[in-house]
């Protein structure tokens, strides 16, 4: 890493990191706050965890709320977005028969939430298949429309795709998902800090993100949103102090004052919750360094090496630019064996890339950060070009899956 915000990183120097989009990467303010708040806790632990914990928990739900567009009463603190979505799965009060609509680009975690939910309530997952490239709103939304049927109660999408880096245009889904009296449930692991993101406006009923990835806090922070009129459907997954039993009683509170679903949510034993205390540290480490400026340059940077590899190889992308996640984009390379390809990029380039098979194309999914550099992408073109093909030529090619 050679650029100036770099050092402000905690990345090893002997590693081109181009993989942000999987765990994120913390800034060292940001990672010394969080230490600072271990410290603290260690230092008198009844004091942190047995009274001031709650009121402490408030404060970064206050900042984040404030940068989701909603209010901080309608998230909660999670360690990760796939506990949010499971508590959501969870809860729901599903029937033999009810249909989950899906598509087929979803996080393989979620997939297996959702199968785990099919199998013990009798419902049952309906992907459907977005057309690609995705070069239009209509042409998704239509797909995700075509799929509803009276049985549908759930419709589940990813805000910003993980195997595909695709920015999926939910808005007419959700409301057309709301008038049909259908619960929208979003994954946004990829989204708080990637593109602006206004909850209450984009009126899902339930959404939860990551703060570890693109808000760049550290890893074990995570939100769950909930529209108020849908709080009450929600269920811990674990009993705790939180939790009271006449939690689902209108106007009932938990057991700390606050509403049942953050109190049941949040108040969980003992655990450390110094990684969601430093999203504030997050949020100011992003002000002070412009970051919207910095994501732009990423998003220029990310665009022109997908259209350099595209050139190279001679394939389609997988979506108009507008569809692509800014700072993260999904770049096909000719068939070959994803596992090797990633394993001679990081042995013979040190290049840390994804690499995968997703349907009938192998993808390499570039994330691009502030730390990154245009001479990180040219040594990534230099390995893609030489390695691809040799993989290719040398017959390590997985055909597709009858």
């Amino acid at each position: 890493m050679s650029s100036n915000l770099a050092r402000h990183f905690l990345l090893r120097d002997d590693v081109v990191f181009l993989n942000h989009g999987s765990f994120g990467a913390c800034p060292r303010p940001v990672f010394e706050t969080y230490q600072n708040w271990q410290l603290e806790l260690e230092s008198q632990p009844v004091a942190f965890l047995g009274r001031d914990l709650e009121a402490r928990l408030r404060i970064p739900r206050v900042a984040l709320a404030a940068e989701l567009g909603t209010a901080a009463d309608n998230i909660v603190g999670l360690t990760n977005a796939t506990v949010g979505l499971n508590i959501v799965a969870q809860s729901l009060d599903l029937k033999p028969g009810d249909e989950i609509l899906t598509t087929d680009h979803e996080y393989s975690a979620l997939e297996k939430t959702w199968a785990y939910v099919a199998r013990r309530t009798g419902a049952r997952v309906v992907p459907v298949t977005i057309p690609l490239p995705l070069t239009d709103e209509a042409s998704f939304t239509d797909a995700v429309l075509a799929g509803f049927t009276e049985r549908t109660r759930v419709l589940f999408l990813s805000h910003i795709t993980s195997p595909t880096a695709l920015v999926f245009p939910i808005e007419r889904s959700i409301a057309a998902a709301r008038d049909r009296g259908i619960l929208s449930v979003i994954d946004g692991a990829h989204t708080p800090g990637h593109i602006p993101l206004d909850l209450d406006a984009l009126g899902a009923d339930f959404y939860a993100g990551n703060c570890h990835k693109w808000l760049m806090a550290p890893k074990g922070s995570a939100f769950l949103y909930a529209r108020p009129e849908v709080q009450g459907l929600l269920n811990p997954l674990v009993i705790s102090h939180g939790w009271t039993s006449d939690s689902k009683e209108p106007g009932a509170k938990g057991a700390f004052g606050n509403s049942p679903f953050i109190d049941g949510l949040e108040m969980q034993g003992t655990r450390d919750p110094s990684a969601w205390l430093a999203v504030p540290a997050a949020l100011e480490f992003r002000r002070e360094h412009g970051w919207d400026i910095v994501a732009d340059h990423c998003r220029a940077l990310a665009q022109e090496t997908a259209r350099r590899v595209a050139q190279r190889f001679g394939l389609a992308p997988v979506s108009a630019p507008e569809f692509s996640a800014p700072q993260m984009v999904a770049m096909p390379v000719p068939r070959c064996d994803p596992l090797a390809l990633h394993d001679a990029l990081l042995a013979r380039y040190q290049i840390e890339i994804p690499v995968f098979n997703w349907q009938d194309r192998t993808i390499v999914r570039l994330s691009v950060q502030g730390y990154n550099t245009r001479a990180e992408m040219d040594i990534l073109l230099e390995a893609l070009g030489k390695l691809v093909p040799e993989l290719v030529q040398a017959g390590a090619v997985v055909e597709p899956v009858e």
